[in-house]
């Protein structure tokens, strides 16, 4: 027991930089209170003294401003930060190395029985004010931006935000022939000023252009091996050049786009 007390303490240095001593943590930090309050609410309810896990739910709630239902089921090194108005239901299920901040909200959208609640695999990180409503899986090492709802399935290691939360990273965005290298030169190549596109930018519209622009580059690498079989085919081929283009032909467009 006394390691796993130890064990919450050191993730709390991990993941606070204010935290600045163990007598600070163990004192004034009501997320970790919530956390071993649940452990001895929990410990009753799946021995089927019901009422009392409620009570100690409910007293737990009082002096943290957390509320965790005796019934959900949290794995090691939790961390709530700040923690005021966190929201748990009694299906949710959290694994290991789970953040949370103030105003998240495991919910339901159901009044049937059973599984109701979502599912938090290891090392998810819920931002302050977000929503995760359903009985679905928020895959491991993913992350939901503050004030999002989400209501749909995330993959590991993606990135939601926004209402209805929607994907904004997959951990395959990092996949070869996609960095923002890549991309920037195939958005000379063409004309386009890429702007703003990067891996880091919290943009569905950004996502979508890089991603237009990996399909481009693809594209191109196809088309360039086709030529050079046909050049080697008729070399007369060869001879055809493709008109270049030119950012200033785009920039004149848009600029009588954006004319009254």
């Amino acid at each position: 027991m006394f390691e796993r007390l130890k064990e919450d303490v050191r993730s709390v240095f991990d993941r606070d930089p204010a935290a600045r001593n163990f007598l600070e943590v163990i004192t004034n930090y009501p997320g970790l209170h919530a956390v071993w309050w649940h452990r001895m609410a929990n410990a009753l309810w799946r021995r089927n003294f019901k009422w009392l896990a409620r009570m100690v739910s409910n007293f737990a709630r009082w002096t943290t401003g957390i509320e965790i239902h005796p019934g959900a089921q949290i794995g090691r090194r939790f961390f709530i930060d700040h923690g005021m108005g966190v929201v748990i239901g009694e299906t949710a299920e959290v694994g290991d190395d789970v953040t949370l901040y103030q105003g998240v909200t495991l919910g339901g959208t159901s009044w049937n029985k059973g599984k109701r609640h979502p599912t938090l695999e290891n090392n998810v990180i819920v931002g302050a004010g977000a929503k995760i409503l359903g009985p679905f899986t928020v895959g491991a090492g993913a992350k939901v931006g503050s004030n999002a709802v989400v209501t749909k399935a995330v993959p590991a290691g993606a990135t939601v935000v926004g209402i209805p939360g929607r994907i904004v990273k997959r951990a395959d965005d990092d996949r070869e022939g996609s960095s923002d290298e890549q991309r920037r030169k195939m958005a000379d190549k063409v004309g386009f000023d890429a702007y703003g596109v990067t891996n880091e930018v919290s943009d569905p519209v950004a996502h979508a252009i890089g991603c237009m622009l990996d399909h481009l580059q693809a594209m191109d690498k196809r088309m360039d091996k086709m030529g050079n079989v046909l050049c080697d085919m008729r070399p007369e081929y060869c001879d055809e050049q493709l008109p270049e283009l030119k950012k200033e032909d785009f920039e004149g467009a848009v600029e009588e786009e954006s004319k009254p």
